[in-house]
């Protein structure tokens, strides 16, 4: 089967909504095809975990989380089991006072309430324009505020690099030094290091722990043993692991998905989804926003 069905991406664009979310649910192993989409989005992951590729990396979206996509962004996702799915579609316009590059927030429960409110099949009474506009300021307005979880993992260009990344992907307990990596791909500790650092933006170091991080995500909700993550990622004990999870998440691997929402609302210094190059009015866009027509009590119908 496919995940999404072809019909809802290709229709997205064509809804006259400024705003409105689709729920999916399935059980799917595999990948969709890359696309892009006019409209704006913003899919929420409810249960599972999902793998997206965009803007040059590679996202890893736990439950309760989402990733946003701008505007004409092309992308493709991979899921390894069950999931359900809520995507949240913006009109371009609407999306201007978000960032513009892909990132990834957690969904506080109101924020989460909003998203499933949009439901584009769900039939909601007496919602007129005025009624829609101010809850289109109100999700925006929480959007913007959102922060953002480290869960990128970029991928570089350069040969050497990609196939070394690439490599730690495929068998990511592999734990070969910088020295030992640059004699399999011939290149030096220093011009692997500068490459690293130029390519991702990160040391070796800390891309190999964002990789684990993004795997250890996914493995933990599917509900499986730290020890057996911790071993598989080939730490040489499980403190180990949870020791180095800490520091990048600031909580164990046992209590991350328990501790989210609590600690999400504690992280005011850092960066929101809000685009902090332009000052834009959220709620004057709203009510300009083109095509703002009352939300509709029956799904389209594909043709």
């Amino acid at each position: 089967m496919e995940f999404p069905p072809k019909t809802d991406i290709d229709a997205v664009d064509e809804i006259p909504r400024p705003v409105f979310s689709l729920i999916t649910e399935a059980t799917f192993v595999g990948e969709t095809e890359p696309h892009c989409h006019n409209k704006a989005q913003l899919m929420y992951v409810i249960s599972g975990v999902l793998t997206v590729q965009a803007a040059g990396g590679i996202w890893t979206v736990p439950p309760h989380c989402a990733l946003w996509i701008p505007s004409g962004v092309s992308h493709a996702g991979r899921m390894d089991g069950h999931i359900k799915i809520g995507s949240l579609y913006i009109d371009p316009g609407l999306a201007v006072p978000l960032d513009q590059d892909c990132g990834i927030l957690f969904i506080q429960p109101f924020l989460r309430e909003l998203i499933l409110r949009f439901d584009f099949e769900s039939p909601l009474e007496n919602m007129d324009r005025e009624r829609e506009t101010r809850l289109i300021s109100v999700l925006l307005d929480e959007l913007a505020a959102a922060p953002l979880e480290p869960f990128y993992l970029p991928m570089p260009n350069d040969r050497r690099i990609r196939r070394l990344t690439e490599s730690m992907i495929e068998n990511p307990g592999l734990r070969f030094t910088i020295d030992e990596w640059g004699a399999r791909v011939g290149a030096s500790n220093r011009t692997l290091s500068r490459l690293f650092q130029r390519e991702t933006g990160m040391s070796f170091i800390r891309w190999r722990q964002q990789l684990h991080i993004g795997l250890a995500l996914q493995r933990l909700a599917q509900g499986e043993l730290v020890t057996n993550i911790a071993m598989d990622l080939g730490y040489e004990s499980v403190s180990a692991f949870i020791s180095m999870f800490r520091r990048m998440l600031g909580t164990t691997p046992a209590r991350y998905f328990g501790e989210a929402v609590s600690a999400a609302s504690d992280r005011g210094d850092r960066k929101t989804l809000a685009h902090d190059e332009r000052d834009h009015d959220i709620a004057e866009a709203a009510k300009t926003a083109p095509n703002v027509v009352p939300l509709r009590s029956q799904p389209l119908q594909h043709k």
